[in-house]
């Protein structure tokens, strides 16, 4: 069984007010080129298809043609989603009947049958070849917390989710009587896997034991951490990675993961890099006091595209006030997109993070405005339309309610 492993596509993200479609259209082409060329029996998606719960009716499009032009590229392949903690598990499931004529099989929830026990069988997903012959299965997990997992009234909270695992493996063993192999997905955070760039403070997940999903499988495909690794060192138990990077300090290669299975006991597995035409940049790469750092612009080709962000050595809190404008002053005629400054504190100095106003100040400045310096002085990029807008809208309720 050949299966194309991919997840964390969070179509839909902005980045720095910076919309990244062309970016996320870019990835589709360069996967349906994989998939042409290796032809897999299976691609399995394990989580987090988009970066809201609510994406726009664009991002939608952009997944449904997107899923579409895969079929398109490779008829014979099956395809299995499972929604992530990013994604809005119902409405990911919404056309999943009509999904099915297309081989794609779509688990946003954990199932229930009619009596409310789990319906194991609908997270299970048999895998065939071109003549229908069975070549395998897929154990498909959606996201959910660890205590929210279904199980008996006499299993700890903090063991539901080992139980559930465990009994939906068992139930696959009793349907594999000829012993074919075995994936199983799931969207979580390993305990001990590598998170390096990965933002914890948005859609961050308690960590689970990588024992406690069992070992009745031969491959775990894996969703949520955006740097690529195995876990533990085994090849078959794996994050394949975010296709793109999410974050700045995401500044590893970005893939897929295609895992080859003759038989059960040979299984290679190997990353398929996935190129960015737009990067994100740290300028320049080693942090430079502001002046250094701005006249390095000056240095770059005006038809380098990517997105950057200025690296900045402070001995202090504060930086120029029109800082901003300098900078899209440097990079006026080139391809190049500003992001926001990468403050880096000299060793040593300890900036205070507090706003310094005087009495006369804080009495004729508004929260917003003092709001907005603060917000200046502490991320080096002025304060945008929409969030002024929504702490304006916080004063006056909040006036409001005192009056």
């Amino acid at each position: 069984m050949k299966v194309l492993h991919t997840s964390d596509w969070h179509l839909g993200q902005v980045l720095h007010n910076y919309n990244r479609n062309m970016e996320q259209e870019n990835f589709f082409c360069q996967l349906k080129s994989i998939v042409a060329e290796e032809k897999p029996d299976v691609m399995v998606v394990s989580g987090d298809i988009y970066h809201t719960s609510s994406p726009t009716v664009a991002n939608q499009k952009m997944y449904t043609e997107g899923i579409l032009s895969l079929h398109e590229a490779y008829q014979d392949m099956q395809i299995v989603i499972i929604a992530g903690n990013h994604d809005g598990r119902s409405r990911l499931e919404i056309d999943s009947s009509l999904w099915s004529h297309f081989k794609v099989t779509v688990i946003g929830n954990i199932q229930y049958q009619a009596d409310g026990s789990p319906d194991y069988d609908r997270h299970i997903v048999k895998v065939t070849d071109k003549e229908g012959c069975d070549i395998g299965y897929i154990a498909a997990v959606p996201f959910d917390y660890p205590q929210n997992f279904p199980a008996d009234e006499d299993t700890p909270r903090e063991k539901r989710q080992k139980v559930f695992f465990g009994r939906l493996l068992s139930k696959v063993k009793t349907m594999n009587t000829e012993s074919l192999p075995v994936v199983l997905m799931a969207h979580l955070t390993i305990t001990g896997s590598d998170m390096t760039g990965h933002d914890m403070s948005i859609g961050g997940i308690e960590s689970t034991d990588v024992d406690d999903l069992g070992d009745s499988y031969n491959y775990l495909a894996l969703g949520h951490i955006h740097c690529p690794q195995n876990i533990k060192g085994s090849h078959v138990v794996r994050y394949c990675g975010s296709p793109l990077p999410v974050s700045f300090d995401e500044n590893y290669p970005h893939s897929v993961t295609m895992v080859e299975m003759e038989g059960l006991q040979e299984i290679k597995v190997r990353p398929i890099e996935i190129l960015n035409p737009m990067p994100l940049l740290t300028l320049p790469e080693e942090p430079q006091p502001f002046e250094d750092a701005l006249n390095s612009l000056s240095m770059l080709p005006n038809n380098k595209k990517g997105y950057f962000r200025l690296n900045v050595t402070m001995n202090d809190d504060y930086l120029p006030s029109d800082c901003n404008e300098r900078i899209m002053a440097a990079i006026k005629n080139k391809a190049i997109r500003y992001c926001y400054i990468n403050r880096n504190i000299v060793e040593g100095e300890k900036p205070t993070e507090q706003l310094k106003l005087s009495i006369d100040e804080l009495q004729v400045k508004s929260p917003t405005e003092i709001a907005k310096q603060y917000f200046l002085e502490k991320y080096g990029l002025d304060m945008d339309d929409e969030l002024e807008s929504m702490m304006e809208d916080a004063m006056r309720k909040t006036k409001r309610n005192v009056l």
